[in-house]
Parts: structure tokens; C-alpha cells; sequence
């Protein structure tokens, strides 16, 4: 009887097995990078930096028998994961979700980590965030520049199992979507909505509001972030406006940012960037410009890039001003 318990068993599993082949698909994507950077300036220099990244997703999907399409992620990223403790062993493991998606209900996905807002899908500035190219930069005299943890460009931040939702094409080219952020022992729960359009040839727009919910109300609030594109030929013209409204003035900011890139083949292309941040209680303004280019052959990008801020710390000392950074890189994605 034992044996033929045992055929059974073996039968169903490889029953299972043959099921699960012809439903779902496995694969593997990765990418890798090595980078060199240096400081230079009125106030600044300092010996080169060096970095490399690398990082594997694991992907799977399948469609049910009612429609329903169940997607699987899971990011092998070593040092990416800022809550894990890195000399775990969970150290290398990072982002993972299960979505749920339909032609006619949209997606929605259950981030365990690594999720987004509404606001944070869309955050990055049109010239590519060159503020945070010198966000943790000191000088000689130990003066940093303002970064996220004094309400620079802080975001509204969804935490371990958060939800985000994307409905399908409303109309042509008009998505919405939402977020939810649970409650956890110091933060309250958050929610966030947004709109996309891309109706027009060329033209894509993005709004987005989301709640911040810091662990005081003097750092809760929320954020707004607005984008706006262009492409005509070889040209594509870039705005973004990006606002923290906190109960906490001095973490209040609003940043404008303007690009504009030039394809010169379908290989290189070559962009001018710049942002120009205000803080609630300093007068003066805080800006960065850049040019950069990048190269892309099969799938390597060599990219180069010169950077410079001026009044970085949101005053007019010489220590905050004429820092200058320049970039080198290569990425592979496979």
C-alpha cells in the first residue's frame, strides 16, 4: 500500500511541475557598474572615488484560469538594503513583491520592500537629481551640504508591506494610481494618488500627490511632485517641480528643475541639466547645473559627467560655493 501511496505522490508532483511550466515563466535579468568620481573647486578638492554595482532580478509570472495575471520579483542586490543589517546574512537580499493584474482592473502590487509612492515613482528631477551628487560632501573645514535628513528633497517613504495600485488606460494615455503606506510603531499610515498623460505625441505628464508621514507631526506633512516632457526629433525638453509641505517650516522646500537632452545618434546622446531649491527660513537659493553624455553600445552605456553647486548649504558662504564634481562610468545590463 506504501508503494502505491508513494507512485501517487510522485505522479501529482510531477503533475504540478508540468503545470506550473506551461503557466508561468522564470527569468533572470541583472546589471553591473564600475564608476570613478573626483571634487574640485574654490573650496574643495579631494582624492578620487571609486564604486561598482551589482544587482540580479528574479521574475515570474503566470496567467490563471479567470484571467488574473500573478507576477513574482525578488532583487539579489548585496549593501542595497539600508534596513538589513549588513553583516547578516539577509545582507545581499532586497526588493521583493507579488502583483496582481488584469486587462480591465489594472495592477496592483504588494511591496514586502523596496515598494514606492506616488510621489517617489516620479521624483527624480529632469536634470537626474545632481543635487545628491554632493549631498554628503564635506569640506576641509567639515561643512556638508544639506541633504535628505535636513528636508532637502524628502520623500514620502512607503516602508515594508505597502500596496501601489495602476489602473488600466482610462482614456489614451491616461493612467491613475495610488499608493497605501500601513502604520507602524512610530509613523502613522499614508496614502497617495497620481495621474499620468501621454495622449499627445511627444507629451508626457505626470502629478502626484502622497502623504509623509514622519515619526513627529513637526516631520509629517506631504509632497507634491509635478513633471512635464517633450520629445521633438532628436530634442527632448524636461521640467519638474518638486514641494515638501511639512508642519515643520524648516523642513519645507521647493525644487525647479529644467533639461534638455540632445540625441546626436542612437548611440550618444547628450544633456544640460539644472535645479534651483528653496528652503522655508533661508533667503538664499541653492543651485546645481550639469552636463553630461552618454554613450550606449548592445547593452554597455559609458556615461561622463561635470557637475557644479553653488550655495549648497542655502547661504552665501565661500564654503558652499564653486564645488565642482565630474563623473565616469560604464554599466552593463544583461
Amino acid at each position: 500500500m506504501n508503494n502505491f501511496k508513494k507512485i501517487g505522490l510522485t505522479a501529482l508532483a510531477a503533475s504540478l511541475v508540468s503545470v506550473s511550466a506551461q503557466a508561468g515563466a522564470i527569468s533572470v535579468s541583472g546589471g553591473a557598474s564600475m564608476g570613478t568620481a573626483g571634487y574640485s573647486g574654490e573650496e574643495m578638492t579631494s582624492a578620487n572615488e571609486y564604486s561598482m554595482g551589482n544587482q540580479l532580478t528574479f521574475s515570474g509570472s503566470g496567467e490563471l484560469d479567470n484571467g488574473l495575471t500573478v507576477s513574482v520579483s525578488f532583487v539579489l542586490d548585496q549593501g542595497d538594503n539600508e534596513l538589513a543589517d549588513t553583516s547578516s546574512a539577509n545582507a545581499p537580499f532586497d526588493s521583493h513583491s507579488v502583483s496582481i493584474a488584469s486587462d480591465g482592473l489594472g495592477t496592483l502590487t504588494l511591496h514586502g520592500e523596496g515598494g514606492s509612492t506616488t510621489t517617489s515613482m516620479i521624483d527624480t528631477s529632469a536634470a537626474g537629481d545632481i543635487w545628491d551628487k554632493f549631498d554628503t560632501l564635506a569640506n576641509a573645514d567639515g561643512i556638508r551640504n544639506v541633504d535628505n535628513a535636513s528636508g532637502n528633497t524628502a520623500t514620502a517613504t512607503p516602508g515594508g508591506n505597502s500596496f501601489y495600485y495602476t489602473s488600466p488606460e482610462l482614456m489614451e494615455g491616461l493612467t491613475l494610481s495610488a499608493h497605501y503606506e500601513p502604520q507602524t510603531a512610530t509613523e502613522v499610515s499614508g496614502t497617495g494618488f497620481g495621474v499620468s498623460y501621454a495622449g499627445v505625441e511627444g507629451l508626457t505628464l505626470k502629478y502626484a500627490v502622497a502623504d509623509v508621514t514622519g515619526g513627529t507631526t513637526n516631520t509629517s506633512g506631504d509632497n507634491t511632485v509635478m513633471s512635464l516632457s517633450y520629445v521633438y526629433g532628436p530634442v527632448t525638453a524636461s521640467y519638474t517641480n518638486m514641494e515638501n509641505d511639512l508642519s515643520e517650516a524648516a523642513h519645507d522646500f521647493e525644487m525647479v528643475s529644467y533639461a534638455v537632452s540632445y540625441s546626436v545618434t542612437d548611440e550618444l546622446s547628450i544633456t544640460y541639466g539644472q535645479e534651483e531649491m528653496t528652503r522655508e527660513g533661508n533667503a538664499n537659493e541653492a543651485e546645481y547645473t550639469g552636463i553630461s553624455a552618454a554613450y550606449t553600445a548592445g547593452g554597455m552605456t559609458i556615461s561622463a559627467g561635470m557637475y557644479d553647486a553653488e550655495n549648497a548649504a542655502y547661504d552665501t558662504g565661500s564654503h558652499s560655493n564653486g564645488l565642482e564634481k565630474w563623473t565616469l562610468g560604464v554599466s552593463f545590463a544583461f
